[in-house]
């Protein structure tokens, strides 16, 4: 509605010499300082704020604000505040997806940026930056499964058809090129991501047997179980990253959990006794290799020995022949004085002449004599 600002109208609350709250005129009841009155406790008069406000708008729009002209103005002023609401902060941790009659239009980066206004267009900004977990196995239900063993997801079947239960962690963000991806076509992303981690998992843990699962392959296994859900997310377009795949605790059911580490503790006893075996042998088998080559050695030494001794022998021989055809009776004469100096050569010699007479026999005592001379000698 218009007020009048005519010197005999009045406002609201009646003629214009009493106030509001039933003073008397402007400028009266206590001393009102300045050209406007004043209410109760020396508060501004109400009917001077209104009264003033529709100078200073007819002022700006001629005519008032109920000509056309003014309600132009007022609309376009209406106008620019809804479009300035429009004007939106982006995070640095965040991206912003333009949608415009819920239709995606265009991303925007970290900083101050602009869509149409609510209800034309809608903003939403996801942490691209933030990096999310998700635990699969007993962790994931707070402690011991106290459930239905079928129910249990860190039970999985291995490729010897044994039963091993593993709990694991995977660390995932939103990927800042796809995310718009994220936001429009994965509803529940924890929940997808926990079912494609356990689809995987048991996969690969299905190609393999329990012992280098428990063992040797559980690195491998992280890297293959990563490789794999980025795989199956991306073919859902889902706008995830999986940034780390962890294994937490991976043994045998708690049903047989010591008879299998006493399985265990049997196979390293094995493999410790395989060890020493490996060990003793790598030290005996060099030590009867090098102990068989010096004897081949040594007899190949032997029989080059006895080889040119029994040459040397076979040439003496035959010269010894040639010179006996020659000389039979020189050759005879010799031998056989060589052979005696062989042999009376080492041993105790007593000489005795048998043509002696007169019944006394000559004595050479030769050892003693050889004996006073080293004797005296030393």
């Amino acid at each position: 509605m218009s007020w009048s600002n005519q010197s005999g109208g009045g406002g609201p609350w009646g003629p214009r010499k009493q106030g509001p709250w039933g003073g008397g005129p402007a400028g009266g009841n206590g001393g009102g300082g300045g050209g406007g009155g004043s209410g109760p406790g020396g508060a501004p008069d109400l009917e001077d704020l209104l009264r003033r406000g529709q100078d200073k708008l007819r002022n700006i729009v001629p005519g008032g604000p109920t000509s056309g002209r003014g309600f132009a103005a007022v609309a376009g002023l209406l106008i620019a505040g809804w479009l300035a609401t429009g004007i939106y902060v982006v995070r640095p941790d965040e991206i912003g997806l333009n949608l415009v009659f819920g239709r995606y239009v265009g991303s925007s980066q970290p900083g101050l940026n602009y869509n149409w206004p609510f209800p034309v267009g809608t903003v939403s900004k996801p942490r691209v930056t933030a990096v999310n977990t998700t635990d699969v196995g007993v962790v994931a239900q707070g402690g011991d499964f106290r459930g239905r063993p079928e129910n249990n997801p860190s039970l999985m079947l291995t490729g010897d058809e044994n039963i091993v239960s593993i709990d694991f962690q995977v660390q995932w963000q939103i990927n800042p090129a796809r995310a718009a991806d994220y936001v429009f076509n994965i509803q529940n992303p924890q929940a997808s991501v926990r079912a494609v981690a356990e689809a995987s998992m048991r996969e690969v843990v299905g190609r393999r047997n329990i012992q280098p699962i428990l063992t040797t392959d559980r690195s491998v296994i992280e890297q293959e179980v990563k490789q794999m859900m980025q795989d199956v997310l991306n073919g859902y377009r889902s706008g995830v990253e999986i940034r780390l795949v962890q294994l937490l605790k991976v043994d045998p059911p708690s049903q047989v959990i010591d008879a299998f580490r006493d399985v265990q503790a049997a196979r390293q006893d094995q493999d410790r006794a395989r060890n020493e075996a490996e060990t003793y042998a790598s030290r005996v088998v060099p030590e009867a290799r090098g102990e068989a080559a010096r004897i081949i050695q040594e007899a190949e030494a032997y029989r080059e020995r006895a080889v040119a001794e029994a040459t040397g022998q076979a040439s003496r021989f035959q010269q010894v022949y040639e010179t006996y055809k020659a000389a039979p009776d020189v050759t005879r004469e010799r031998m056989f004085l060589e052979t005696m100096e062989r042999v009376f050569n080492g041993a105790d010699k007593v000489l005795v002449d048998q043509s002696g007479g007169n019944g006394v026999v000559p004595y050479l005592p030769l050892p003693e004599m050889q004996r006073r001379s080293q004797g005296a000698a030393r």
